[in-house]
């Protein structure tokens, strides 16, 4: 990329970059100043594009991570061999114990927990820098908030194909020479208040973003030779900094009425002077309007997209998380007797015993040399973290009262659910009632096709059995978390059940057992939701949905696609 030149005077739009070139002026950056940069956001899949920029920062060495790292190769712990072998206490250095690059795969799942461990240990080691590789194969995924605010680069390489690509390599001699030019440049106080309005024009609410936006500035006017931050250096700041961290489109603003600076002399003795040296001065629009240009298409909706996720990361609409000693990812060990399906962590055992061997032997004069002594509370027991599968149970009013259309509406919604469930990894099943009856209509399934076809045959009319059809769904929600599932109940009807268990036309009756249900469904801590359909809402649903511990929400003219983006967001699906 050249360098940005002014010598008309004038400012003009900004033109689009290139987008390979800005992949390439991105880790040259990144190599020139890891420090005040602090790392890079790179997304995009597995495959010869991504090995290409990979490859490009294989002389970085960094050092890989994943998720799922202990604590004791982040942080250090014992080393068990050496231990062992010298019988005296030996540790080894944690990954984040040392300056350098670090790569963190799979970064879109990475847990809270190890997402503000690294935030800390970025903010605690100047010298330390992270990649972040985010692999995210949904919208809505992406890098948790604690690292996405602290890596000042992003590149999304998703839209390159290979012949969109070229061969990409640091240029390590001009590297070296931005390195020992980059201190002596000056930050400005005007470019930081610049890069600061430009934020808030973006509706960017970090304020480490401006700042790091002018650690790029900088690092790019190193990287062109200057000797100071010119504006081209602020416009490559937005591109690659701010503009992955938009939330909104800019207001539009009145137009700057203030009259340009007067043309120079032509004679003027200052005209020979690096033009470095003289504070940028470029409007605040053209800064925004180059934070859009260096968009791909698309991206500012699903980096939206990822924030509104994020933010509801505490109500996931998963399985519920569960401890386990047979499946699932591995947690830290804990002491335990064998036995019973648990399994000795036999590495965690040895590390827990190693320490102790020097008094346990000067204890045991006669032990045999060369065993290890183990004590019973030595004993490490394996432990995973599992996440159960989630059941969504639809319980559709198919009666006269809930009319045709909003049976068709309720069918649409469930098929709607289902192929988003799919992707979650989701069941769903669904329970119909009408006339005096109620039944499982769809058992829990993950398959579109059979939960089309029974949708299609299901029909509609008759009296409400309210409470047949709640005992049907306690019923099936028991048998799905008996088989290690988590269930949730969303009711869609208007409430008007006129039908007791015992199949009598008795309403005050039917309204009795639907409560006696409602109050098993609360103490079975079975979680519920509630959508009242009916034209005009009752007190008796309310009072119901109160009983069951279950949200309530009004929709008495929904369509297909409202009613299932209500589900999903009640739900968190």
């Amino acid at each position: 990329m050249t360098p940005f030149d002014d010598t008309s005077g004038s400012h003009r739009p900004p033109p689009p970059p290139d987008p390979w070139a800005q992949v390439g002026l991105a880790l040259n950056l990144l190599a020139i100043d890891p420090k005040g940069l602090r790392g890079l956001w790179l997304r995009g899949r597995a495959g010869p594009v991504r090995d290409c920029v990979l490859g490009a920062l294989a002389p970085l060495a960094p050092r890989k991570l994943h998720p799922f790292m202990p604590e004791d190769a982040l942080s250090g712990g014992l080393d068990l061999s050496a231990t062992l072998a010298l019988n005296s206490l030996q540790r080894h250095v944690g990954l984040l114990s040392r300056d350098g690059f670090l790569t963190l795969t799979m970064a879109e799942r990475c847990p809270a927990g190890l997402a503000v461990r690294l935030g800390q240990a970025l903010d605690a080691r100047p010298g330390l820098a992270l990649i972040a590789l985010d692999e995210a194969a949904e919208d809505g995924e992406g890098l948790p908030q604690p690292l996405a605010d602290r890596l000042a680069l992003f590149l999304d390489i998703d839209g390159f194909g290979w012949s969109d690509s070229a061969d990409l390599q640091l240029d390590a001699p001009r590297i070296a020479a931005a390195k020992a030019r980059l201190a002596a440049i000056p930050l400005s106080p005007d470019a930081l208040e610049q890069l600061t309005r430009v934020a808030h024009g973006l509706a960017i609410d970090s304020l480490r973003a401006p700042w790091l936006a002018l650690m790029a500035a900088r690092a790019h006017a190193a990287w062109r030779g200057g000797q100071a931050l010119a504006e081209g250096d602020l416009r490559v700041g937005v591109e690659l900094v701010l503009a992955q961290r938009a939330r909104a489109l800019p207001h539009d603003a009145p137009p700057d009425e203030t009259p340009p600076p007067p043309e120079p002399p032509e004679n003027d003795p200052e005209e020979g002077r690096d033009r470095d040296s003289t504070e940028p001065q470029i409007p605040d629009d053209l800064l925004i309007d180059a934070a859009f240009a260096a968009l791909p298409p698309g991206l500012l909706a699903r980096l939206q997209a990822a924030k509104a996720a994020r933010a509801a990361a505490g109500n996931s609409g998963a399985g519920a998380v569960r401890k386990s000693i047979s499946r699932g990812r591995p947690i830290p060990s804990r002491p335990g007797k064998p036995g019973s399906g648990a399994r000795v962590d036999v590495i965690a055992t040895l590390r827990q015993a190693a320490p102790w061997q020097p008094m346990r032997r000067a204890a045991r004069p006669d032990a045999p040399d060369g065993r290890l002594l183990l004590m019973p509370d030595d004993i490490r027991i394996k432990r995973y973290r599992d996440r159960t599968d989630r059941v969504l149970i639809f319980v559709v009013d198919a009666s006269g009262s809930a009319a045709v259309a909003r049976l068709a509406e309720a069918k649409g919604a469930v098929e709607i659910m289902l192929a988003e469930a799919y992707s979650a990894r989701d069941h769903v099943a669904l329970v119909t009632f009408r006339g005096d009856t109620a039944e499982l209509a769809l058992p829990p399934t993950r398959s579109l096709v059979q939960a089309k076809r029974r949708l299609a045959g299901l029909p509609g009319g008759g009296a409400t059995p309210l409470a047949g059809a709640m005992q049907v769904a306690f019923d099936a929600a028991l048998q799905a978390r008996g088989r290690g599932m988590s269930p949730t109940l969303a009711f869609l009807t208007d409430g008007r059940g006129n039908i007791a268990l015992d199949g009598t036309a008795n309403r005050a009756q039917a309204g009795e057992d639907a409560m006696t249900l409602a109050r098993a469904i609360a103490a079975r801590a079975i979680p519920a939701l509630v959508i009242d359909t009916s034209l005009r809402p009752k007190p008796q649903l309310s009072e119901l949905a109160a009983t069951m511990n279950a949200t309530r929400i009004v929709l008495p003219r929904a369509d297909a696609r409202a009613m299932a983006a209500t589900l999903g967001a009640a739900l968190g699906s």
